[in-house]
């Protein structure tokens, strides 16, 4: 996923009024407040793509993960040491930082 120009400016300043339009040849932000430079939205662009890319082993985690459903019978039916051995090889498949 890339991370909208929005949500960079709205990080910067949840307060910002603004409109994009999306063009073929880059983005035309009209301000309805004080503007932001684009420097400053690319650099927050940039740290806000990281961090989310940093997390991807997370979410692949959480799509393999046991589900609640599985959690509750594997209490209900003593059988948690299947469950741990679930949980583990989805945590060797995506490591964290992979």
């Amino acid at each position: 996923m890339t991370i909208p120009r929005a949500e960079a400016i709205k990080s910067l300043d949840n307060d910002a009024q603004f409109s994009i339009q999306h063009l073929t040849d880059g983005d035309v932000i009209t301000w309805h407040t004080t503007p932001i430079n684009d420097e400053k939205i690319d650099t927050e662009l940039s740290r806000l793509q990281a961090e989310y890319d940093a997390q991807a082993y997370s979410r692949k985690r959480e799509a393999e993960y046991p589900s609640i459903q599985e959690c509750v019978h594997a209490i209900l039916d003593d059988t948690l040491d299947a469950l741990q051995a679930k949980r583990a090889s989805v945590k060797l498949k995506y490591p964290k930082g992979g």
